[in-house]
């Protein structure tokens, strides 16, 4: 299994990104950095090819992006734009493309959380659709599409992985899978069951250690018992770190080894 970091989660005001931690993802020993979407399409473009060349300069490909969607853009309610949503996605994914990502994760709960009074069924509706035109952009990249379920502290539509299986189900394309976070698994209460039945289903993965959502700092019986799980199922993809630090520099590696320890 190849372990990534989200670096969005340990940027500053200055570094909206979190790139600057990429030389030490390196230096740690990661396979991969994690970049969020929504902040790198902030990026003008003469900071967006200095991101490039850090890239190819430190060796860290980025094999996927999270933060799909900013907030700004609409997916759900009274509010929704599906044509300002399609025109973003088509500017997005090129980006992701050229940064070398294979998966694109949608969490996105500050652009499809559903508004107070709006009908969930039609939200869910307006969310397949999009990802219908997510996914047909993808597929001109190669890119894949993972769905991450959220927990009901940040998100009111796709709180588990059943409800991220039945999107994807809905969806019913190729380009669109789904993803387990250890995080709102544990939040959410997710079982091992529906893991197990969805493990072949999964394009993606993240891990945090729940209380906090920091990073781990030895491999406990319950990682294990997560990353067994996955092996189970045949799951053999990514998995990011997406934690909160005071201490990066200490963390990454600190975390990195009690993931690795983890899985095997």
């Amino acid at each position: 299994m190849r372990i990534g970091c989200c670096v969005n989660m340990l940027a500053g005001e200055e570094d909206t990104t979190g790139s600057r931690w990429i030389p030490h993802l390196k230096e740690c020993g990661y396979d991969y950095v994690e970049l969020p979407l929504a902040q790198v399409m902030e990026l003008p473009e003469t900071e967006f090819q200095k991101l490039l060349e850090l890239l190819s300069e430190t060796g860290v490909p980025c094999e996927c992006c999270n933060n799909f969607f900013p907030a700004s853009v609409r997916l759900t309610g009274p509010d929704a734009d599906p044509a300002k949503a399609e025109e973003y996605m088509g500017r997005a994914i090129k980006r992701a493309s050229q940064l070398g990502a294979k998966v694109i994760v949608f969490g996105s709960s500050g652009a499809k959380n559903v508004p107070d009074g709006f009908d969930m069924e039609k939200a869910f509706e307006q969310v397949v659709f999009v990802l219908k035109k997510a996914g047909a952009i993808c597929r001109k990249y190669g890119i894949t599409i993972a769905i991450e379920p959220l927990n009901r502290k940040e998100s009111n539509l796709i709180l588990n992985l059943s409800e991220g299986a039945a999107l994807m189900d809905a969806v019913s394309m190729p380009e669109v899978g789904l993803l387990v976070d250890y995080y709102h698994y544990v939040m959410e209460k997710d079982t091992a069951e529906t893991l197990r039945c969805v493990g072949p289903r999964l394009y993606h993965g993240h891990f945090a250690e729940p209380e906090g959502r920091v990073f781990p700092r030895e491999a406990l019986s319950a990682y294990k018992e997560f990353f067994s799980i996955l092996r189970e199922t045949g799951y053999d993809g990514r998995c990011s770190i997406e934690a909160y630090s005071k201490a990066p520099a200490a963390d990454l590696a600190i975390g990195l080894r009690a993931v690795r320890e983890s899985i095997s």
